[in-house]
């Protein structure tokens, strides 16, 4: 057995942690990189985790103790409440650190507060929501049960920066942790002092509701039997924090938003493809169920209601993301010089990508990628968005199409494109089936073996 690490060790390893990512925010920030920041931030958190997870548990954020904390609380994995405030106080400490050795090294600082136009609401409700899903991640691939031993956590929580960096930063500036609010504030405060205090609040209520919800789609890490009811509220999360960022990253006009938004797919899918299948997208799971293969793990009762979950997850993504930009939306359709027919065409072929990835890193028997799925398939978005984004958006999914239409509907937008748009992603998704069960014919005939022995 592996020796336990000491509490100094652990301190320590939290102390360079949290100080690492604070520095690399503040560099980034008073260099003006708009374009790699968040990717530069995500990486140096990634890194980290990877280097001294084995040590302290790698949390550099007090939201993350205290979710953890409080999964301890209510009988899962995580930690006690003493290691929660050693852990809180060291990151605090390192952030204030980190946040005067940027200020000298440029001899500039910056402030702590919401964008030009945006009030406490509008970034509070950004700091609750990424937090909440940075803490969910944590939860799901470092702590649940049925993650156990997975080699893609670091990857996993990481890339949850790049998720919320680019479309919800453009509001609240994208802290999603009390030691970099804290850390900012102070050494900012000629700039002003005092909104880390309200920062820190809504990132509290983000981890607290994230180990709710951890409860709530993991029973069996508490002693209940997994239910129905878990995997629906699974596809309702993932849906709805992918279609948030898909509205947010459009609405702020974001440098990288089809790989914020790839990352927001990757992310979901790692903490809960163990538990739903991880969807979030009715053509993906109209495509599991014309591959025959599937059909007994997906009977159609429960692919009705995984769908459902799925809608419901987008439209109220839809109309959080137009709360958080002040009513603002915008509407699906083609881009400018395309009609509906190349709308169609480009829906289609990269619906399809997707689906047929899905089939062959997640679901296959000989193709199936036992660590880079989340990733394989996640980069499914990023190749759809940029290549048709300016002729259809690169939504690739009917409950996308669903949230988009709605928030619009108030500002006089039509339904009408949900209607083609999905027709268009369905048959994308009937296509990936037809040519999976031809390329994978082997994975086919070892389940007719399996039957039939």
């Amino acid at each position: 057995m592996a020796a336990q690490s000491t509490i100094g060790a652990k301190l320590t390893a939290e102390f360079l942690g949290t100080f690492l990512l604070i520095f690399t925010v503040g560099c980034n920030v008073l260099s003006g990189n708009a374009v790699w920041g968040g990717v530069s931030i995500a990486s140096v958190l990634m890194v980290a985790i990877y280097a001294l997870g084995g040590i302290s548990g790698a949390n550099f954020n007090p939201a993350v103790s205290l979710t953890l904390y409080l999964a301890e609380a209510m009988g899962g994995s995580g930690i006690d409440i003493k290691t929660m405030g050693m852990y809180m106080g060291v990151q605090i400490v390192a952030g204030i650190v980190a946040a005067f050795a940027y200020s000298g090294l440029f001899m500039n600082t910056f402030g702590l507060a919401p964008a030009t136009g945006f009030g406490a609401l509008h970034a509070g409700l950004c700091e609750l929501l990424y937090t909440f899903m940075l803490c969910f991640v944590v939860l799901n691939v470092a702590v649940g049960k049925g993650t156990a031993g997975n080699q893609f956590y670091g990857l996993a929580i990481g890339s949850v920066i790049i998720a919320g960096a680019y479309g919800a930063g453009a509001v609240s500036g994208g802290c999603f942790n009390p030691a970099v609010a804290i850390g900012l504030d102070v050494a900012g405060f000629s700039h002003g002092f005092g909104w880390s205090l309200f920062y820190m609040a809504c990132e509290f209520v983000g981890a607290a509701l994230a180990a709710g919800l951890f409860r709530v789609v993991r029973p069996e890490d508490f002693g209940a039997e997994k239910n129905l009811g878990a995997e629906c509220v699974s596809e309702f999360l993932g849906t709805f924090i992918l279609v948030l960022t898909v509205g947010l990253n459009v609405l702020g006009k974001s440098a990288a938003g089809a790989y914020s938004i790839a990352a927001s797919l990757m992310c979901m899918i790692y903490a809960l493809g163990d538990v739903s299948g991880a969807h979030f997208n009715p053509a993906v799971t109209v495509t599991l169920l014309a591959c025959g293969r599937c059909s007994e793990g997906l009977p159609p009762a429960k692919a009705g209601a995984f769908i459902g979950a799925q809608l419901l997850g987008a439209v109220a993504a839809g109309f959080t993301y137009s709360a958080i930009r002040q009513g603002d939306s915008f509407p699906l359709g083609p881009g400018a010089g395309h009609g509906i027919v190349a709308v169609c065409i480009a829906e289609v072929v990269f619906t399809f990508v997707l689906c047929y990835v899905v089939l062959g890193v997640a679901v296959s028997n000989t193709t199936k990628a036992s660590v880079m799925f989340g990733l394989a398939i996640g980069a499914c978005v990023t190749v759809g968005g940029n290549a048709i984004g300016a002729i259809s958006g690169g939504s690739l999914n009917p409950a996308v199409s669903l949230g988009i239409v709605a928030s619009h509907l108030p500002a006089g937008g039509s339904f009408l494109p949900f209607l083609y748009y999905t027709a268009a992603e369905i048959a994308g998704a009937g296509l990936a089936a037809g040519v999976f069960m031809a390329t994978h014919a082997v994975d086919v005939a070892e389940d007719v073996k399996d039957v039939t022995v």
